[in-house]
């Protein structure tokens, strides 16, 4: 396994501000959940964003890499290195990771900008997978994410009966494979 990081982001310098104390309420009422308040909070998803770098930094993911695309803590660049004995073995594929005011509790965007043949990567990039979606829980981070992303490579989800990936997939892995292989070469190599 290769250890793959980043060395140019830096942590970024900005601090998320605290949180006003709530005032205190006599009589009946219902207590907020510090979920209710940080859900659309900026501050609070920046703050878990910059959480998720530094522990990116200080023990980098095996296959992986991740980290702001420029100044803007909400736009990231990701990296999974091809998994070994694979049609994708060898290639570095990168991602876009945009986060929205609502991580953790929204998934961020996440997109291949490398050109992938898979039956579960649209031609623009899109991933398939219900942990983006339906499965998706704060509990998860970009590490998890990405780590996810470079499992799903070798062990796609065939299910979606109109794409033509998927039906090669499941008629004609061996021609599957070719394919994959090629693009990986085309586009994943330096």
């Amino acid at each position: 396994m290769k250890n793959f990081s980043y060395l140019s982001f830096p942590p970024s310098t900005s601090r998320a501000k605290p949180s006003p104390p709530l005032p205190a309420i006599r009589g009946k009422h219902k207590p907020v959940s510090d979920k209710a308040d940080s859900r659309k909070n900026p501050d609070y998803a920046q703050c878990r964003i910059e959480k998720e770098l530094k522990r990116g930094l200080k023990d980098p993911p095996i296959n992986c890499s991740y980290g702001p695309a420029g100044d803007n803590m909400f736009q990231w660049e990701g990296a999974i290195i091809g998994p070994s004995d694979t049609p994708f073995e060898d290639g570095v594929f990168f991602l876009s990771i945009e986060f929205t005011a609502e991580y953790p509790f929204l998934p961020p965007r996440i997109k291949f900008k490398t050109k992938v043949f898979h039956p579960n990567i649209g031609q623009d990039g899109t991933i398939c997978v219900d942990i983006l979606g339906p499965q998706w829980t704060p509990a998860l981070t970009i590490e998890n994410l990405l780590l996810s992303i470079c499992s799903l490579l070798p062990d796609p989800n065939p299910e979606d009966p109109t794409s033509p990936v998927c039906k090669l997939y499941r008629t004609n892995r061996e021609a599957y494979n070719k394919k994959a292989r090629k693009w990986t070469k085309m586009y994943a190599f330096g």
